[in-house]
């Protein structure tokens, strides 16, 4: 589907460009009584990223870059410096939030963006338009836009994994979706979703040292429930109100200064 097969008039442009611009001013705020949120399911998947254990190493962007298939030029998970702790450099890692009250989902004026029942945030590539709404919306900045179609030979492949999705078209915002196509197979076939690898996201079966951390929010066994159980952790800009599916513990001082011993 190219982006030109829906119009819109301009007053319709006009209208939604005002939507995007109030967003990118950080204007927009969600009225939770009536915001558009997840539907619950029997599943409601989360993932911890452990600030402590990150090193910084990229093998999880690499990881999605290679099951995910995306262009070299587009990182649905990044991985950047937030600064340093008693001479420790802390890393940030940051893929889709996954949020219950997701901005993107609300500006998409086509429905490209939407929830699944599990609390994952999608995307419906053969409608979405190219508007870039949901790019603009989105406070976490988790979302590229493919300017050109992604044709040549995958780099990362098959070294941190092997393609297990369609490369999008040229045209339109790609995201991390928690690598659903893992977690759907996993079930099919039994598996424990943030257990056995082949039901896990990439990302966190690439991770050596352990610091992503993914499961079930619904189950108070699961991996995640018990690490938030027994942890203090944040969410990145809780008082917006998104409700992010992303947590993260911070750095424990005790530890480093044990490290540094």
């Amino acid at each position: 589907m190219t982006t030109t097969e829906n119009k819109f008039n301009r007053r319709d442009f006009i209208k939604l460009s005002a939507v995007g611009l109030a967003v990118a001013a950080g204007t927009y705020a969600i009225n939770e009584a009536n915001a558009s949120t997840a539907a619950k399911g029997e599943h409601q998947w989360a993932m911890v990223i452990d600030q402590s254990k990150c090193t910084g190493c990229g093998y999880c962007t690499r990881a999605c870059q290679a099951h995910n298939d995306i262009n070299p030029d587009i990182q649905w998970n990044v991985v950047s410096e937030a600064g340093e702790l008693d001479g420790k450099t802390i890393y940030l890692a940051r893929p889709c939030m996954q949020c219950e009250h997701a901005p993107c989902v609300e500006v998409c004026p086509v429905k490209a963006s939407y929830y699944r029942d599990d609390g994952i945030v999608m995307m419906d590539y053969d409608k979405c338009i190219g508007c870039r709404y949901c790019e603009v919306a989105c406070p976490y900045q988790a979302r590229s836009f493919n300017w050109e179609s992604f044709t040549g030979e995958n780099p990362v492949v098959p070294e941190f994994g092997q393609p297990e999705v369609e490369r999008r078209p040229r045209g339109v915002p790609e995201k991390c979706a928690f690598c659903y196509q893992r977690i759907d197979r996993g079930l099919a076939l039994g598996l424990t979703v943030g257990v056995d690898p082949d039901a896990t996201p990439a990302c966190c079966v690439a991770c050596p040292t352990g610091a992503r951390t993914f499961g079930d929010l619904n189950d108070p066994e699961s991996n995640v429930s018990q690490i938030l159980h027994k942890h203090p952790f944040y969410r990145l800009r809780e008082n917006l109100g998104t409700g992010c599916r992303v947590y993260y513990l911070p750095v424990d001082v005790e530890d480093t200064a044990t490290e540094e011993g």
